[in-house]
């Protein structure tokens, strides 16, 4: 179903001419766009993490995912007390706050790092997550509303496309710092060898970066908007919970980020199974680049397709691409079952966006409130890839693989279905 189209998404909180608001919105773009692709590098190096303590710590596939448990859960923790910020000190008033958290998050595994600790790399993890939150909260609903409604789910697109130049970056450079450091482990002797430190100079380098770009964006005149009011569907409703099409675009979300995220963080323990390549650490992690790179060339032609096609259309085709690239990797091996899996990324590129703002379409004075909700969801990262790591521990990878099969099915569902704004939850009494 298209977006609503029939009322203006927003208003300027200050009259501006028609003339003018094409190159502010311009600019404004850009600047949420350095956003978008510095989260997508951070995020994606837990993908290079995960295995590098995996292999310092000797941790099993579950304890590794506990560095996406605490990742990922502080979007479940974190998103709705965003929302309720965002809603009150504005769209880059919360996106500066989310720099400087993601910059103190950064900066902590430095003693992380000189303690040799697990726990203190997961509690870093968790700060820099809870920084990124926030970014997160603010500046999707702000792409979404920031131009007409017809065209959200392709301007979020474009965004996130550099998010994707980000996530493809991310694994070479952590290949290049951290698995190039990873020898064979075969003993609990060789992985006390190995200097955990060598993760200390990136995460300064990123911490630095964050405040930097958070100083040049405090400098940038960006607009201020607000939702309409007038929405007719927004104004028979008074919390956001109560829309049937966007609870279930939250566990859209849910299911969307824990495939691409169980996926993505054990893509160089999938390489290295003899059946598929047996390619060492710093090899296979070189290759996830592909898995991310594949959703960044997505995204930009998504950008376009999505002007020309419907989106739940588009959502339903990509999930069900998906779908079928995984059992292609599952009943194969050797290179088939590494570029099938890998490119499961390019079916990613449009879930996101297309998911959010077909969840948001005409919620008007709620959006701020409905993006906390959806980035909660974001929770599945943390989740998914847990079970997924517990099946792995068990049956195998490739049994594991099933399950986000099961999150691209719905995904698709809620493209053909679920997505339809008609029908609502009905409040109840006491929440009044």
């Amino acid at each position: 179903m298209a977006i609503p189209t029939s009322s203006s998404p927003t208003q300027l909180a200050s009259a501006a001419g028609a003339a003018t608001e094409i190159p502010r919105y311009t600019s404004a773009l850009s600047a949420v766009t350095t956003l978008f692709f510095l989260w997508g590098f951070i995020t994606s190096l837990n993908d290079i993490l995960i295995p590098y303590l995996k292999a310092i710590f000797q941790l099993s596939y579950t304890q590794a995912n506990l560095i996406n448990l605490c990742f990922f859960g502080a979007y479940f923790l974190m998103s709705i007390p965003a929302g309720k910020l965002v809603a009150r000190v504005g769209y880059q008033r919360g996106m500066l706050l989310g720099f400087v958290v993601a910059a103190v998050g950064a900066f902590l595994f430095y003693p992380a790092a000189a303690q040799r600790a697990y726990p203190l790399f997961l509690g870093a993890l968790f700060v820099l997550a809870s920084g990124i939150t926030l970014l997160q909260v603010a500046a999707n609903p702000y792409v979404a509303i920031l131009g007409p409604p017809a065209s959200a789910s392709a301007r979020l697109t474009l965004t996130q496309a550099f998010n994707s130049v980000g996530t493809t970056l991310g694994p070479v450079l952590g290949s290049a710092f951290l698995l190039s450091r990873l020898p064979a482990l075969n003993t609990a002797t060789t992985a006390a060898s190995i200097d955990v430190r060598a993760v200390q100079l990136p995460y300064l380098v990123i911490g630095s970066m964050l405040l930097l770009i958070s100083l040049l964006l405090s400098r940038v005149n960006l607009p201020q908007l607000i939702p309409a009011e007038e929405e007719a569907l927004a104004a028979s409703h008074r919390r956001a919970w109560h829309y049937r099409h966007l609870m279930l675009g939250v566990l859209g979300i849910f299911a969307y980020v824990g495939a691409e995220v169980a996926i993505g963080s054990h893509l160089v323990s999938y390489l290295a199974l003899p059946s598929v390549l047996g390619l060492a650490p710093q090899a296979a992690g070189q290759k996830v680049a592909f898995y991310w790179g594949a959703a960044m060339v997505g995204r930009f032609a998504g950008a376009y397709l999505l002007q020309k096609f419907s989106p739940t259309k588009l959502l339903a085709f990509n999930a069900a691409g998906a779908i079928a690239l995984i059992l292609l990797s599952i009943s194969s091996t050797g290179a088939l079952a590494m570029w099938s899996l890998l490119a499961v990324g390019l079916m990613n590129s449009l879930m996101f966006s297309t998911i959010f703002t077909l969840a948001v379409a005409g919620l008007g004075r709620h959006t701020e409130e409905a993006s906390g909700l959806l980035c909660t969801a974001i929770v599945g990262g943390a989740l998914v890839p847990v079970l997924f790591g517990a099946v792995a521990d068990g049956p195998g990878l490739r049994w594991a693989l099933v399950l986000p099969m099961l999150c691209y099915l719905y995904i698709g569902w809620y493209g053909l279905r679920g997505s339809r704004p008609a029908a609502v939850v009905a409040p109840a009494p006491f929440l009044y």
